[in-house]
């Protein structure tokens, strides 16, 4: 069985575009070193970064 990981101790990245603190999801694990966005709106929006 996998070692499980308590959700205090998932890994966080700040988005680039809303500066929002976002956790690690279980579909971006195999890409986590790439996330970049929080969100699909964040990542559509990145020109207009506030």
């Amino acid at each position: 069985m996998a070692k499980q990981i308590k959700k205090q101790n998932l890994p966080s990245k700040i988005c680039i575009t809303c500066g929002r603190p976002f956790s690690w999801r279980k579909k971006w694990e195999r890409d986590w070193e790439n996330v970049k966005y929080c969100s699909d709106r964040c990542r559509t929006s990145k020109g207009s970064a506030s």
